[in-house]
């Protein structure tokens, strides 16, 4: 065989390769998408909804008790992560993630079809429960088997693109939710969204969900073949006997990195209307925007991270974050309530955040070996994720209650100056995962 016969076999091979990592690339991260579209549009549909499972008391006491339900799925996650983690490292990848979607879909379903408080009593609301609960331990594993599974069937140097997927449809999620409700909203009365119309998206969400198991269920498996076999294995004694020092540095970043995600994706619409005085539809407007650009800026900065590594990357994060989030959030109430200008700055600031959540399942997954990565991966995120992802709101509405909303924003500040330390203690080169 001619050299050049050899270049042409190994091009072929290279291109069937990428082929292959896309096909898998799509299947695992479509699954995620319509997870997150299902865990975030209880969050947004609930307004319509709250009076038919939670009848006594104001509108108030009634969104509280709703959100006291979508904060339980928070709660959930840490237990879903090690769930899935163990499933995940002990019997597959493919195992974790079809499990995972399948849970997803029955709450979907159940929340579509339970009976009101009305005809049930004091059961619809805990039905209710149980369903969010389910849709928490589902998303709890979710993230870390689809981060460890596309961490590796991505191309070597190609990590961080491939990696970067995740977030662009975990923000995709959340977008298509919006989108859904803002077309029931344009097509049908308030009188319909109160009534019935609500359990629309949850019947979407689930069918979609079982579309989605349809692909996961052709996945290839990336697990080592003996991993059922290997009794520490996803194991938490495995986890902490020889891998806290990573278990804590994944946690260490992670925090920062919630926090200031869900402080911009979730909190930052009302505190656009709250605070800087927006009109609701404006700051929709806004938020919907802005969450597109962050979304699309995902593969660049993943391919970004590519080139200059994964610890500059989160150095970098750390750092823009740390100078950068005081001064964004404190000028936006300054601002005469002008959209452009604040999708400038809220864009901006995504844009730092990109640096995190392009890598941000890469660059936990290259701390851990593959027979504790998805627990190890999954377990962080999630107890970081609940800790203070999950309380970012209540944090800021705290502050803003006992007239120190400034405080909220220091808070932020400090935990990005420790996520920029953490991140210095970053190996330059990742400990697996090695691209060859």
């Amino acid at each position: 065989m001619t050299p050049q016969q050899t270049n042409t076999k190994k091009n072929q091979y290279t291109k069937e390769q990428k082929k292959n990592s896309i096909i898998a690339i799509v299947s695992a991260s479509s699954g995620n998408l319509v997870e997150w579209f299902d865990f975030y549009i209880y969050a947004f549909t609930s307004i319509y909804f709250a009076h038919l499972f939670f009848p006594d008391g104001n509108d108030t006491t009634k969104l509280l008790k709703t959100a006291g339900v979508f904060a339980a799925g928070f709660l959930m996650r840490p237990i879903g992560g090690w769930i899935f983690g163990r499933i995940a490292d002990r019997h597959g990848r493919k195992k974790s993630l079809v499990t995972s979607i399948v849970m997803m879909a029955c709450g979907s379903f159940i929340i579509a079809l339970v009976p009101t408080y009305s005809s049930i009593g004091v059961f619809a609301p805990a039905i209710l429960l149980v369903a969010r609960l389910i849709q928490g331990l589902s998303v709890g594993g979710e993230y870390g088997a689809t981060a460890t599974y596309m961490s590796e069937v991505a191309l070597p140097n190609q990590r961080g693109f491939f990696s970067s997927f995740q977030y662009v449809t975990l923000i995709g999620g959340q977008l298509l939710a919006a989108l859904v409700l803002l077309i029931l909203e344009l097509t049908l009365s308030k009188t319909d969204l109160s009534t019935w119309a609500w359990r629309i998206p949850f019947f979407i969400g689930g069918l979609t969900a079982l579309g989605s198991l349809y692909l996961r269920k052709h996945l290839k498996e990336t697990a080592p073949k003996d991993s059922a076999k290997d009794k520490n294995a996803g194991t938490l004694s495995e986890l902490f006997k020889k891998h806290t020092p990573a278990f804590l540095t994944v946690l260490g970043y992670t925090s920062g990195g919630s926090l200031i995600f869900y402080t911009f994706s979730t909190y930052m619409q009302k505190y656009l209307v709250n605070t800087a005085h927006f009109e609701l539809t404006t700051a929709t407007r806004i938020m919907t925007a802005s969450l597109f650009v962050f979304m699309i800026a995902q593969p660049f900065f993943g391919m970004l991270s590519d080139k200059i590594g994964r610890r500059t990357c989160m150095m970098l994060f750390g750092g823009l974050g740390l100078l950068f989030t005081y001064p964004v959030i404190y000028t936006l109430p300054r601002i005469g309530t002008n959209p452009y200008l604040a999708f400038i700055l809220l864009s901006f600031i995504f844009c730092i955040i990109s640096f995190y959540t392009s890598i941000a399942g890469i660059v936990k997954a290259e701390m851990f070996p593959p027979e504790i990565r998805a627990l190890g991966v999954g377990l962080s995120y999630a107890i970081a994720n609940a800790m203070f992802g999950g309380s970012a709101e209540f944090v800021a509405l705290s502050f803003k209650n006992y007239g120190h909303e400034n405080g909220f924003y220091i808070y932020v500040t400090i935990m990005l100056c420790i996520t920029f330390l953490v991140s210095t203690r970053l190996p330059k080169k990742a400990n697996y995962l090695n691209d060859k």
